[in-house]
């Protein structure tokens, strides 16, 4: 018998289009008051938000937007997202779900402009009402991010269990100078990654999306002896 945890965990479906409904701060909140509860390495807590909403939000994305127009071969994350290049298994996984993002969004891999529009999209947090930028202590080492994984997962679960949708968005990395201008982010603070928060347009494709995942004996080896 599923629990509610369980229902949560399998309904959660990251989100690329947003309606015009806004979300309380208050809400905004409490969904960080649950999240804090992550697992960390010794209690560490490696974890540091920026919320944005309203005029914040919109000076922030405008100012991405026109940063991504200027020369997007000019931005470069904080960290790696994946190495170069992408081996098998995991390439042909980014490829197949790529090709069915494409298609659900109606725009072909070859159409350059549209996929530009796909990404500005990105850098307007898919019209959510509120934006959240991770930060991390850059001093800290990589293992810091295992700890950032399950408090970013609890941000999701949090927000799902109170009808909110949201995407994670590791592209926000590549915007670090705009966001160190525009929120005053210290140099010593690695940006991690972003957040749309808001209630999802379901009338969108690419919301209705149903992505294959593998089944637990293809990434599980039991031993018992």
């Amino acid at each position: 018998m599923n629990s509610l945890i369980d229902e949560l965990i399998c309904e959660r479906r990251t989100k690329r289009g947003f309606l015009d409904r806004p979300v309380p701060l208050a809400t905004v909140r409490d969904i960080l008051s649950v999240a804090k509860y992550a697992p960390s390495s010794s209690n560490t807590q490696p974890w540091r938000c920026y919320v944005v909403t309203g005029e914040a939000r919109e000076r922030v994305t405008r100012a991405a937007v026109e940063a991504f127009r200027a020369g997007p071969e000019k931005l470069a994350p904080e960290y790696p997202f994946f190495p170069q290049p992408l081996h098998d298994p995991y390439s042909s996984r980014f490829n197949t779900f790529r090709g069915q993002l494409g298609d659900a969004q109606g725009v072909h891999r070859s159409d350059k402009a549209g996929r530009m529009r796909d990404v500005e999209r990105q850098f307007l947090f898919f019209d959510a009402p509120v934006g959240i930028i991770f930060t991390m202590d850059r001093r800290l080492e990589w293992a810091s991010f295992i700890c950032y994984g399950c408090f970013l997962q609890n941000i999701m679960l949090a927000a799902k269990g109170r009808d909110l949708d949201t995407c994670p968005q590791q592209i926000w990395s590549l915007q670090y100078p705009v966001l160190r201008a525009e929120l005053g982010i210290p140099e010593g603070e690695m940006v991690v990654a972003g957040m749309s928060l808001g209630y999802a347009d379901n009338s969108m494709p690419e919301n209705r999306m149903a992505l294959h995942k593998l089944e637990v004996e293809e990434f599980t080896t039991f031993i018992a002896a």
